[in-house]
């Protein structure tokens, strides 16, 4: 009998794999893989709870060609109820060919499928959220409410020509203290030809809005205080918006989601080589704009306030992420010398980019970019960090699948990055997912028994607490290098990765190959056991050691064998137990009460941008500022990354671990 044959089937943005037989569902499929979507029609093509996404393409990296033709057709039945929804769905800008219905599309051969959040059983993680930060509240925008003059037949003057006077009237007492005076005004076409009708609607009292001093972008009739913008930041992973009131500083509300574009890549340079190999590079810029396009509109609901009361939005990302949000080509950037097509800030019409879900008046404001791979995200996280304002050295890194990393003091500014793949975010290892419910995030080794334990996102209790714990589905990124750390803390992987060759308890083989078992079978919702594999290991040796030469190379520079403070910034940075991370050589050694998680500091900073227009200013003095140094081209690169590979460094002495690490 000839046996079944098997596809791969990657189920994004979850970042889950999964091997399954020919003629399963997806549905079927993604639950044996211990992901749940949506049913409430009991399948019979009722609900549409379980639609999902085809991606269509060549994803080289997974070694994946997914297209229409691997999947079963569609049925009579599931295109007459495309067909009976496609109206709704063109109305809300969505297409009924994009999607199937996971209950019914059977796999016939590799595939990359996207479960839209509506869809997905379990939410994913996105840990983002704003922190409290001092910041003086300047912002580019300013709102003035005047009473004009009607117009008679003796004076005549056009209703422009009123408001400007009665601005420049109003503007001495409306300044806030170091404001500087409006200049010389104008005002924009789509404003001006609503400006008669607004004024005879507010009875000659109306309310403008001014961005820099000088350009009219809103005119509302009488009086109106509400003042609000969008603070985003696009990481590879995630997109968090913050939404502000741009006169009291306060943030109103924070909204999230994973970054649509995982569907083309895991990784910055997996998109790029889909964005050049596909020949379609606005289906990536359409992603992450149609994104922005949803967390406004989210952001206004949760506050009650109409979208079009968001007048301006400050954008950040690495450089590739705000390539493909401006809609500008990343060729250049993805090979040698790494040129992207613009340093500078800039300031453009929201809805010239496609964000509709605002005031047409809005504008977008890019921080600039600080060199090839040191984007716009790492410029906010100085901006909300202020390491050029401290007396001791701070060494700040943003970890994410590409890592950025800025050491300096107030004397000076050294900054680099590196890539470090995606395992830190669950990708390419064995059982490994994105943060999401049913993750394991913390791992404990009994060094003497080798008995572990774990806590899965989602649950208070612990494996080996009593009770029933929630099942695991995955490890996530802060759970695996937990996992790792606890391997070699208890003497189970040397200090090379390599699992120590005796017969241990919980240790077996996998596909060939040495595994430690985090979960047993009962202990997991897929019935099968979550093991460590000699692989897995081995990914995060290949995405820590990275990390480790960057520090490395810019502590060289100033001539230091460690920094007085550590900071862990990004959402996954934040997640990280410092110990462990420096327990595997992550980080460089430093006393440990000084390596802090900092939260969301690239979301931080661009808040203060969208609050404070000093920061912009700021933000172009530091570009002046800062050094950079491309991490390829320096002396013994290649040797200082194998000595990094090593738990915690082959050489490099971690006297902070003592007692903490295997000797």
């Amino acid at each position: 009998m000839e046996p079944t044959r098997k596809h791969k089937v990657l189920f994004q943005p979850m970042g889950v794999r999964a091997e399954v037989e020919e003629g399963v569902t997806l549905r079927q499929a993604a639950n044996e893989a211990g992901l749940a979507i949506n049913s409430i029609c009991g399948e019979r093509l009722t609900c549409g709870k379980c639609k999902v996404v085809i991606q269509r393409g060549s994803f080289s990296k997974e070694g994946i060609v997914s297209s229409d033709d691997h999947l079963s057709p569609p049925s009579a039945e599931e295109a007459a109820y495309w067909e009976r929804r496609r109206a709704g769905l063109e109305y809300r800008g969505e297409d009924a060919s994009a999607y199937r219905l996971s209950c019914q599309a059977r796999v016939l051969g590799d595939l990359v499928v996207t479960v839209p959040e509506s869809s997905s059983g379990a939410r994913q993680v996105v840990r983002k959220a704003a922190r409290e930060r001092a910041v003086q509240v300047r912002p580019n925008l300013r709102k003035i409410y005047v009473e004009l003059k009607p117009a008679t037949l003796e004076d005549p003057r056009g209703d422009w020509d009123r408001l400007q006077r009665a601005l420049h009237a109003a503007d001495p007492l409306t300044r806030r203290p170091g404001e500087p005076p409006l200049g010389e005004l104008t005002i924009s076409l789509p404003v001006l030809r609503q400006l008669q009708q607004v004024v005879r609607k507010g009875e000659w009292k109306v309310t403008a809005t001014v961005r820099g001093g000088n350009v009219v972008t809103r005119v509302q009739p009488g009086y109106e205080e509400l003042l609000v913008g969008l603070a985003i930041d696009i990481g590879t992973t995630t997109i968090a918006a913050h939404l502000c009131d741009l006169e009291s500083g306060e943030t109103l509300t924070t909204v999230d989601m994973m970054n649509p574009q995982v569907s083309y890549g895991e990784d910055i340079m997996s998109r790029m080589t889909y964005a050049l190999e596909s020949g379609a590079p606005e289906q990536l810029h359409k992603a992450v704009v149609g994104a922005v396009n949803d967390l406004a509109r989210r952001a206004a609901r949760q506050v009650k306030i109409k979208p079009e009361e968001i007048m301006e939005l400050v954008v950040v990302g690495n450089s590739v992420m705000h390539h493909f949000f401006l809609g500008l080509d990343t060729h250049a950037l993805g090979r040698a010398p790494y040129v992207p097509a613009v340093h500078a800030p800039l300031e453009v019409n929201a809805h010239e980019l496609g964000i509709t879900h605002v005031n047409p008046g809005a504008t977008v404001y890019t921080l600039p970019l600080i060199a090839s791979f040191v984007g716009a995200d790492c410029m906010a996280v100085i901006l909300a960090e202020a390491p050029h304002e401290q007396d001791e050295t701070w060494l700040i890194i943003d970890v994410g699948t590409n890592a950025e990393l800025v050491l300096g003091s107030r004397q000076r500014l050294v900054c680099t990055s590196t890539p470090t793949g995606p395992a830190f975010e669950g990708a390419h290892v064995e059982y490994g997912m994105r943060a999401a419910e049913g993750a394991i995030e913390r791992v404990q080794i009994d060094p003497e028994t080798r008995q572990p334990r774990f806590k899965v996102i989602g649950s208070e209790t612990w494996s080996d607490d009593g009770g029933a714990p929630a099942p695991a589905r995955g490890i996530c990124g802060s759970g695996i290098i937990d996992a790792v750390a606890e391997l070699y803390r208890a003497g189970i992987i040397r200090p090379d990765g390599r699992f120590i060759n005796q017969q241990e308890h919980n240790l077996g083989r996998e596909k060939g190959g040495p595994a430690f078992t985090l979960a047993r079978p009962d202990q997991t919702s897929s019935g099968s056991e979550i093991p460590i594999t000699q692989e897995d290991v081995r990914q995060i040796q290949l995405a820590k050691a990275p990390l480790y030469v960057a520090a490395h190379y810019l502590l060289k520079t100033f001539g230091l064998e460690h920094p007085d403070r550590i900071l862990l910034a990004g959402g996954f940075g934040s997640y990280i137990d410092p110990l462990k991370a420096m327990m595997v050589g992550m980080i460089p050694d430093c006393p440990l009460d000084r390596v802090h998680a900092v939260g969301n500091s690239a979301g931080d900073g661009a808040r203060l941008a969208l609050l404070d227009r000093e920061k912009r200013r700021g933000a172009v003095e530091l570009l002046g500022r800062l050094e950079r140094i491309e991490l390829p081209v320096q002396p013994g690169f290649q040797d200082q990354f194998l000595l990094a590979l090593s738990f915690q460094h082959m050489l490099d002495p971690y006297p902070h671990l003592e007692g903490f690490a295997p000797p």
